[in-house]
């Protein structure tokens, strides 16, 4: 359930790894702060560190559940934000969760669900020690750009699939799991904008709030993230109204095949209509038909049908509907 747990000193340096019963010595320094990782950790543990770092009961209950909203929550001298995040598995894309408490002296993450491992954050604030001097802030900062950047793979192979999807859908046949694939991908699209469209609120909370958490010099790393943020729902929609219009130009295909079909079988049906309307011209019980009676009434007959089929295929052809 600990991914990491590491003491740092204020100066950015990585000091050690750390049990949790050894975090009440390390808050005791004044010149050190933690950064712990959680994955799916229990209650136990999450009371433990309730009791470590004096969190709120609320903030630990909604850890405890896993299913909250997006949301930035202050509690006191302390922050618990609450981020969707995404991965894709198998063509489709998997949410998760990833809560987060934010104090002067820690900074705790707990994933839940489809969710990458944040120790390359962890690595990229190592190597900027005179960043990481700022506080866990920056750890904050580094977890929020690394769930977002994570979005933009997704959405491009989104876009990727949808051009090969493209090629189905103007093919001479018609597939039905085109059809399908296409929704699905418009259904997960919506799932990643409810994820994605609240973290612009909660960027924007973290660039312009919490004064005494955020550090003046890290707030243009929050306007960063919240310009990728953006971005991001900028790529979700523009795919979304490509999906709608691939559905719809798929639609209308089908729907102009249908009718390129229909007016065929019309155009058949009329030429096979011209016979029988004269065949069944001899078919009445007339005493008196005096063509019957002359030689040439038979091929004449023959032929008044061939000039009349004709007619129509030519007329028809000429409409393209043969």
């Amino acid at each position: 359930m600990i991914v990491n747990s590491v003491a740092y000193h204020t100066d950015g340096s990585r000091l050690r790894d750390i049990d949790v019963d050894d975090i009440s010595e390390i808050v005791k320094q004044p010149d050190t702060f933690v950064w712990i990782g959680l994955h799916e950790p229990d209650a136990a543990l999450l009371i433990k560190l309730q009791e470590e770092f004096d969190l709120h009961d609320l903030a630990v209950e909604d850890a405890q559940q896993a299913h909250q909203r997006t949301k930035v929550e202050a509690y006191g001298d302390s922050l618990f934000i609450v981020v969707q995040t995404a991965q894709l598995i198998d063509g489709h894309i998997a949410f998760g969760e990833t809560h987060i408490f934010l104090g002067k002296r820690y900074l705790i993450t707990i994933r839940h669900g489809a969710s990458l491992s944040y120790t390359p954050a962890r690595h990229s604030c190592e190597k900027n020690p005179e960043l990481l001097a700022l506080g866990p802030a920056y750890g904050l900062y580094a977890v929020l750009d690394f769930v977002v950047d994570n979005l933009f793979p997704i959405v491009r192979d989104f876009r990727e699939e949808l051009q090969t999807l493209e090629k189905d859908i103007f093919a001479e046949t018609r597939n039905r799991d085109t059809v399908r694939r296409l929704y699905d991908m418009q259904r997960d699209l919506m799932s990643l904008r409810l994820a994605a469209a609240p973290m612009q609120d909660v960027i924007n909370q973290l660039v312009r709030l919490h004064p005494e958490l955020i550090p003046d010099e890290l707030r243009a790393y929050f306007r960063d993230v919240y310009d990728h943020v953006f971005r991001v729902n900028e790529s979700i929609s523009a795919m979304r109204e490509m999906l709608t219009a691939a559905i719809n130009v798929n639609l209308s295909l089908v729907t102009f095949g249908q009718n390129e079909v229909m007016k065929k079988l019309a155009g058949w049906a009329a030429m096979l209509a011209a016979p029988t309307l004269v065949t069944s011209w001899y078919g009445m019980n007339f005493t008196h038909m005096p063509e019957l009676n002359q030689p040439w009434a038979y091929p004449m007959i023959i032929g008044v049908v061939a000039v009349l089929v004709g007619s129509i295929y030519l007329a028809l052809k000429r409409a393209k509907w043969l």
